[in-house]
Formats: structure tokens, C-alpha cells, sequence
């Protein structure tokens, strides 16, 4: 089971973007997630860093490096977790990666996570 990210490239410092995580189309059954996460990988000698989750009731959680400007979402019914980036700096210039879980909770750990996107980059200039 693949997911994909949409909504990466370029943008400027301050500007809006949405991501978007929908299952991969050669699937063959439908990616079925209870808490939900966007991770981000700065470059590629990092680990991945959890910057915003969502559980099973739609209780959120952030890392104080995006809170206030980055909101999670989901739509349950198609299991694809959104996410709005706000007021973008260009410390957040990642990969950005999206995850789906079998598990309940706010899950801050990549190794709580059983589904992952392939990651788009998001590249923010000053």
C-alpha cells in the first residue's frame, strides 16, 4: 500500500500551501487509517521529524516549530490527511511525508506508523 503527496514545490516566504495525501492508485484495497501524521525530512543524513498528527477523533497535535502556523485535517471517509502550511519560513524546506496508522492516539513516532508516502519536496525562498 502506497500513499502520495500532492502540493509540493516552490513558494515564497509568508505564502499559503496545502498538501494533500491520498492512497497510491495502483492500490487494491483502500488505505484504512486511524491516526494519521505528516512527518518532514530536512535532507537526507536526518531522520524524519514529526511536525503534525492526528488521532482517530480528530485531536491534533504539533511540534512547536510549526504550531500556530501548519493545521492537520482529515477526511476520515477517504482517509487522506490534509495539510494547511502557513506564515512558511525557509527553515521549513523539507520533504514532507505523509503516514497512516492501524493504531489510536496521537502517535508521534515513525515506527507507530504503517503507511507512508513517498515525500515531495517543499522549498520555501526567502
Amino acid at each position: 500500500v502506497q500513499l502520495l503527496e500532492a502540493g509540493g514545490g516552490s513558494v515564497q516566504a509568508g505564502g499559503p500551501r496545502r498538501r494533500a495525501c491520498v492512497p497510491s492508485q495502483s492500490s487494491q484495497k483502500p488505505v484504512r487509517s486511524y491516526s494519521m501524521a505528516w512527518f518532514l525530512r530536512q535532507s537526507p543524513e536526518k531522520q524524519r521529524e514529526g511536525c503534525a498528527f492526528i488521532d482517530e477523533n480528530c485531536r491534533t497535535s504539533y511540534a512547536d516549530s510549526v504550531k500556530g502556523r501548519f493545521t492537520i485535517s482529515k477526511d476520515s471517509a477517504n482517509n487522506t490527511p490534509y495539510l494547511e502550511m502557513d506564515s512558511l519560513k525557509p527553515d521549513d524546506t523539507a520533504m514532507y511525508i505523509c503516514a497512516g496508522s492501524l493504531r489510536r492516539g496521537i502517535l508521534t513516532e515513525p515506527y507507530e506508523y504503517h503507511y507512508w508516502g513517498q515525500g515531495t519536496q517543499v522549498t520555501v525562498s526567502s
